[in-house]
Protein backbone atom coordinates (compact mmCIF):
# COMPACT_ATOMS: atom_id res chain seq x y z
CA UNK A 1 0.00 0.00 0.00
CA UNK A 2 2.89 2.36 0.72
CA UNK A 3 4.32 1.65 -2.73
CA UNK A 4 0.96 2.55 -4.32
CA UNK A 5 0.90 5.87 -2.46
CA UNK A 6 4.47 6.63 -3.52
CA UNK A 7 3.87 5.67 -7.14
CA UNK A 8 0.73 7.81 -7.51
CA UNK A 9 2.09 10.71 -5.47
CA UNK A 10 -0.78 13.08 -6.24
CA UNK A 11 -4.39 13.90 -5.48
CA UNK A 12 -7.21 12.97 -7.83
CA UNK A 13 -9.52 15.63 -9.23
CA UNK A 14 -12.29 13.16 -10.05
CA UNK A 15 -13.31 9.53 -9.89
CA UNK A 16 -12.35 9.30 -13.56
CA UNK A 17 -8.77 10.26 -12.68
CA UNK A 18 -8.74 7.77 -9.83
CA UNK A 19 -10.07 4.96 -11.99
CA UNK A 20 -7.49 5.68 -14.69
CA UNK A 21 -4.73 5.41 -12.09
CA UNK A 22 -6.29 2.23 -10.71
CA UNK A 23 -6.24 0.55 -14.11
CA UNK A 24 -2.63 1.57 -14.60
CA UNK A 25 -1.57 0.26 -11.18
CA UNK A 26 -3.66 -2.92 -10.91
CA UNK A 27 -3.32 -5.13 -13.96
CA UNK A 28 -5.23 -8.34 -14.71
CA UNK A 29 -3.35 -11.61 -14.72
CA UNK A 30 -3.67 -15.35 -14.05
CA UNK A 31 -6.53 -15.77 -11.58
CA UNK A 32 -7.11 -11.99 -11.40
CA UNK A 33 -9.62 -10.03 -13.49
CA UNK A 34 -9.61 -6.44 -14.64
CA UNK A 35 -10.35 -3.42 -12.45
CA UNK A 36 -14.10 -2.94 -11.99
CA UNK A 37 -14.64 0.66 -10.90
CA UNK A 38 -17.38 1.86 -8.58
CA UNK A 39 -20.40 3.63 -9.99
CA UNK A 40 -22.94 6.18 -8.90
CA UNK A 41 -23.22 9.87 -8.16
CA UNK A 42 -20.36 11.90 -6.71
CA UNK A 43 -20.97 13.23 -4.17
CA UNK A 44 -23.42 10.64 -2.83
CA UNK A 45 -25.28 10.41 0.46
CA UNK A 46 -24.52 6.70 0.87
CA UNK A 47 -21.69 4.50 -0.40
CA UNK A 48 -22.09 0.72 -0.32
CA UNK A 49 -18.87 -1.32 -0.29
CA UNK A 50 -18.82 -5.01 -1.18
CA UNK A 51 -16.03 -7.58 -1.19
CA UNK A 52 -14.88 -7.86 -4.82
CA UNK A 53 -16.35 -8.15 -8.32
CA UNK A 54 -17.68 -11.53 -9.40
CA UNK A 55 -17.51 -13.31 -12.74
CA UNK A 56 -20.37 -11.33 -14.32
CA UNK A 57 -19.04 -8.05 -12.93
CA UNK A 58 -15.63 -8.76 -14.45
CA UNK A 59 -17.15 -9.56 -17.83
CA UNK A 60 -19.43 -6.48 -17.86
CA UNK A 61 -17.03 -4.09 -16.12
CA UNK A 62 -19.71 -2.94 -13.63
CA UNK A 63 -20.18 -3.68 -9.92
CA UNK A 64 -23.14 -5.61 -8.49
CA UNK A 65 -24.66 -6.91 -11.74
CA UNK A 66 -24.45 -10.66 -11.00
CA UNK A 67 -26.87 -12.81 -8.97
CA UNK A 68 -25.97 -11.09 -5.68
CA UNK A 69 -26.27 -7.70 -7.38
CA UNK A 70 -29.75 -8.49 -8.63
CA UNK A 71 -30.80 -9.57 -5.14
CA UNK A 72 -29.23 -6.36 -3.80
CA UNK A 73 -31.27 -4.27 -6.26
CA UNK A 74 -34.47 -6.00 -5.19
CA UNK A 75 -33.71 -5.41 -1.49
CA UNK A 76 -32.89 -1.75 -2.17
CA UNK A 77 -36.26 -1.33 -3.86
CA UNK A 78 -38.06 -2.95 -0.93
CA UNK A 79 -36.25 -0.53 1.41
CA UNK A 80 -37.22 2.50 -0.68
CA UNK A 81 -33.71 3.22 -1.95
CA UNK A 82 -33.10 4.23 -5.57
CA UNK A 83 -29.83 2.64 -6.71
CA UNK A 84 -29.22 5.58 -9.06
CA UNK A 85 -28.85 7.83 -6.01
CA UNK A 86 -26.28 5.73 -4.15
CA UNK A 87 -22.65 4.84 -4.86
CA UNK A 88 -21.59 1.18 -5.08
CA UNK A 89 -18.07 -0.18 -5.14
CA UNK A 90 -15.89 -3.00 -3.78
CA UNK A 91 -13.04 -3.17 -1.28
CA UNK A 92 -10.99 -5.22 -3.76
CA UNK A 93 -11.36 -3.98 -7.32
CA UNK A 94 -10.51 -7.14 -9.28
CA UNK A 95 -12.16 -10.56 -9.48
CA UNK A 96 -9.96 -13.17 -7.77
CA UNK A 97 -10.74 -16.64 -9.07
CA UNK A 98 -9.65 -20.25 -9.48
CA UNK A 99 -10.01 -21.80 -12.93
CA UNK A 100 -11.84 -25.11 -13.08
CA UNK A 101 -12.07 -26.04 -16.75
CA UNK A 102 -14.12 -23.29 -18.39
CA UNK A 103 -15.46 -22.06 -15.06
CA UNK A 104 -13.97 -19.27 -12.95
CA UNK A 105 -14.70 -19.90 -9.28
CA UNK A 106 -14.67 -17.13 -6.70
CA UNK A 107 -11.58 -16.98 -4.47
CA UNK A 108 -11.91 -14.96 -1.30
CA UNK A 109 -9.28 -12.17 -1.23
CA UNK A 110 -6.59 -12.54 1.38
CA UNK A 111 -6.10 -10.08 4.24
CA UNK A 112 -2.96 -8.87 2.45
CA UNK A 113 -4.88 -8.18 -0.75
CA UNK A 114 -7.56 -6.28 1.17
CA UNK A 115 -4.92 -4.22 2.97
CA UNK A 116 -3.02 -3.57 -0.27
CA UNK A 117 -6.07 -1.96 -1.91
CA UNK A 118 -7.35 -0.12 1.15
CA UNK A 119 -5.51 3.11 0.21
CA UNK A 120 -7.39 3.19 -3.11
CA UNK A 121 -10.74 2.68 -1.36
CA UNK A 122 -10.02 5.56 1.00
CA UNK A 123 -9.19 7.89 -1.91
CA UNK A 124 -12.39 6.80 -3.64
CA UNK A 125 -14.55 7.58 -0.61
CA UNK A 126 -12.87 10.97 -0.20
CA UNK A 127 -14.09 11.83 -3.70
CA UNK A 128 -17.59 10.42 -3.16
CA UNK A 129 -17.99 12.23 0.19
CA UNK A 130 -20.73 9.97 1.60
CA UNK A 131 -22.58 10.81 4.79
CA UNK A 132 -22.76 7.08 5.51
CA UNK A 133 -20.63 4.15 4.35
CA UNK A 134 -22.20 0.67 4.37
CA UNK A 135 -19.97 -2.41 4.55
CA UNK A 136 -21.58 -5.43 2.89
CA UNK A 137 -19.93 -8.36 4.63
CA UNK A 138 -16.83 -9.02 6.70
CA UNK A 139 -14.25 -8.34 3.97
CA UNK A 140 -15.64 -4.86 3.29
CA UNK A 141 -15.89 -4.27 7.02
CA UNK A 142 -12.23 -5.23 7.47
CA UNK A 143 -11.16 -2.90 4.66
CA UNK A 144 -13.08 0.02 6.13
CA UNK A 145 -12.35 -0.55 9.83
CA UNK A 146 -8.72 -1.61 9.37
CA UNK A 147 -9.34 -4.70 11.51
CA UNK A 148 -11.28 -7.94 11.45
CA UNK A 149 -15.00 -7.46 12.06
CA UNK A 150 -17.64 -9.98 13.10
CA UNK A 151 -20.86 -9.31 11.21
CA UNK A 152 -23.05 -11.36 13.55
CA UNK A 153 -21.78 -9.49 16.62
CA UNK A 154 -21.18 -5.98 15.23
CA UNK A 155 -23.99 -5.70 12.71
CA UNK A 156 -25.46 -2.21 12.70
CA UNK A 157 -23.95 1.28 13.09
CA UNK A 158 -20.15 1.17 13.23
CA UNK A 159 -17.43 3.81 12.83
CA UNK A 160 -15.12 3.43 9.82
CA UNK A 161 -12.31 5.88 10.48
CA UNK A 162 -13.59 9.36 9.58
CA UNK A 163 -16.84 7.97 8.14
CA UNK A 164 -20.08 7.08 9.84
CA UNK A 165 -20.64 3.47 8.98
CA UNK A 166 -23.05 0.57 9.01
CA UNK A 167 -22.16 -3.13 8.88
CA UNK A 168 -24.47 -5.74 7.40
CA UNK A 169 -24.29 -8.98 5.43
CA UNK A 170 -23.24 -9.28 1.81
CA UNK A 171 -26.20 -10.19 -0.41
CA UNK A 172 -24.32 -13.28 -1.63
CA UNK A 173 -24.77 -14.67 1.89
CA UNK A 174 -28.52 -14.75 1.31
CA UNK A 175 -28.06 -16.76 -1.88
CA UNK A 176 -26.16 -19.47 -0.01
CA UNK A 177 -28.85 -20.18 2.61
CA UNK A 178 -30.39 -23.56 1.65
CA UNK A 179 -33.53 -23.44 3.80
CA UNK A 180 -36.24 -21.31 2.19
CA UNK A 181 -37.79 -20.12 5.47
CA UNK A 182 -34.39 -19.14 6.84
CA UNK A 183 -33.58 -17.39 3.56
CA UNK A 184 -36.76 -15.31 3.73
CA UNK A 185 -36.03 -14.38 7.34
CA UNK A 186 -32.47 -13.33 6.47
CA UNK A 187 -33.74 -11.33 3.48
CA UNK A 188 -36.22 -9.48 5.70
CA UNK A 189 -33.42 -8.68 8.16
CA UNK A 190 -31.26 -7.38 5.30
CA UNK A 191 -34.07 -5.14 4.06
CA UNK A 192 -34.54 -3.86 7.62
CA UNK A 193 -30.84 -2.95 7.66
CA UNK A 194 -31.27 -1.03 4.41
CA UNK A 195 -34.25 0.84 5.84
CA UNK A 196 -32.08 1.78 8.85
CA UNK A 197 -29.36 2.95 6.43
CA UNK A 198 -31.85 5.16 4.59
CA UNK A 199 -33.03 6.69 7.85
CA UNK A 200 -29.49 7.29 9.11
CA UNK A 201 -28.31 8.85 5.86
CA UNK A 202 -31.20 11.26 5.44
CA UNK A 203 -32.27 12.49 1.98
CA UNK A 204 -30.64 10.40 -0.73
CA UNK A 205 -29.34 13.13 -2.99
CA UNK A 206 -26.40 12.86 -5.33
CA UNK A 207 -24.24 14.89 -7.65
CA UNK A 208 -23.13 14.19 -11.20
CA UNK A 209 -22.88 10.55 -12.24
CA UNK A 210 -19.19 9.88 -12.83
CA UNK A 211 -17.96 7.79 -15.70
CA UNK A 212 -17.71 4.11 -14.87
CA UNK A 213 -16.07 2.79 -18.01
CA UNK A 214 -14.91 4.68 -21.07
CA UNK A 215 -18.00 5.60 -23.05
CA UNK A 216 -20.38 4.18 -20.44
CA UNK A 217 -21.99 6.80 -18.26
CA UNK A 218 -24.67 6.05 -15.72
CA UNK A 219 -28.12 7.25 -16.77
CA UNK A 220 -29.38 10.43 -15.17
CA UNK A 221 -32.04 9.85 -12.50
Amino acid sequence: MTSERGRVGRDFASLGDLNEALRAALSPGPGIGRVVAGEGPAPASVAFVGEQPGDEEDRQGRPFVGPAGRLFDRALGEAGIDRRRIYVTNAVKRFNFLERGKRRLHRKPTAGEVSHERWWLERELELVEPRLVVALGATAGQALAGRRVAVTRERGPLAFGPWRGYLTVHPSYLLRIPDEAAKQEAHAAFVADLVAVRQLAGPLGGGRYDEVEDGNDMPAP
